[in-house]
C-alpha cells in the first residue's frame, strides 16, 4: 500500500496518466471510452480503482499520475464514503490542481442519498473542482470527457504557460453557480 506521489516519476513525452477512483466500474468504462474517443494530440492512459491506496507491487510498472478524477454517485452514500476513506491515501501535492471531483447521477436528483453540503464540503476542503455530470446521458458523457482531456492536458503540462496549480486557481467549481 503506497501513496499516491504526483512527481515520484519523470513525464513521459506526448503521454499524461489519469486516474479513475470509483465504486461504479460501468460508468468508469464508459468515461474511458469517451475519452479515448476524443480528438487529441497525446497518448493518454487511463487506469481505473475502486479505491485508493493503489498495490504498491505494482508501483514500479505504474507511470506517472498526471490526474485523478474521483467518482462519487450522487445516489450511493458508500460511493461517497468510499472516496472520503480514499483521499488520505493521496499525497498533499496532488491537491494543487491536479484531483477533481465527479458527481454523477445528477440528472435524478430525486433519488439522491447524499447531501450536496457534503459534495460542497468536500471541494472546498481539498481545493478541487467539483464537476456535475450524467454519465447515463451519452452528451454529457463526452462533454465531460472533453472538459478531463483538456485538464489532463493542462496537468500533463502539455500547454505552454498554464501549469495545473495556475489552472486549478482559475477554474471556478460548478457548484458555485
Amino acid at each position: 500500500m503506497s501513496l499516491v506521489r504526483p512527481f515520484d516519476k519523470l513525464p513521459t513525452l506526448n503521454s499524461a496518466a489519469l486516474l479513475l477512483v470509483g465504486t461504479d466500474e460501468k460508468q468508469q468504462q464508459q468515461l474511458a471510452e469517451a475519452i479515448l474517443k476524443e480528438k487529441k494530440t497525446f497518448k493518454i492512459n487511463i487506469h481505473v480503482a475502486t479505491s485508493l491506496p493503489l498495490p504498491a507491487e505494482r508501483d514500479h510498472i505504474r507511470p506517472r499520475i498526471d490526474l485523478i478524477a474521483f467518482l462519487i454517485n450522487i445516489q450511493s452514500k458508500y460511493s461517497l464514503r468510499n472516496v472520503e476513506a480514499s483521499l488520505p491515501h493521496v499525497d498533499a501535492n496532488f491537491f494543487l490542481g491536479k484531483v477533481c471531483f465527479l458527481i454523477t447521477g445528477v440528472g435524478r436528483m430525486n433519488h439522491c442519498s447524499v447531501e450536496m453540503n457534503a459534495v460542497r464540503k468536500l471541494g472546498n476542503l481539498y481545493c478541487s473542482p467539483v464537476i456535475f455530470c450524467e454519465l447515463d446521458s451519452e452528451g454529457i458523457r463526452v462533454a465531460t470527457a472533453q472538459r478531463l482531456v483538456r485538464m489532463l492536458q493542462i496537468c500533463a503540462g502539455h500547454v505552454p504557460g498554464i501549469s495545473a496549480l495556475f489552472f486549478s486557481s482559475l477554474m471556478k467549481n460548478s457548484i458555485d453557480e
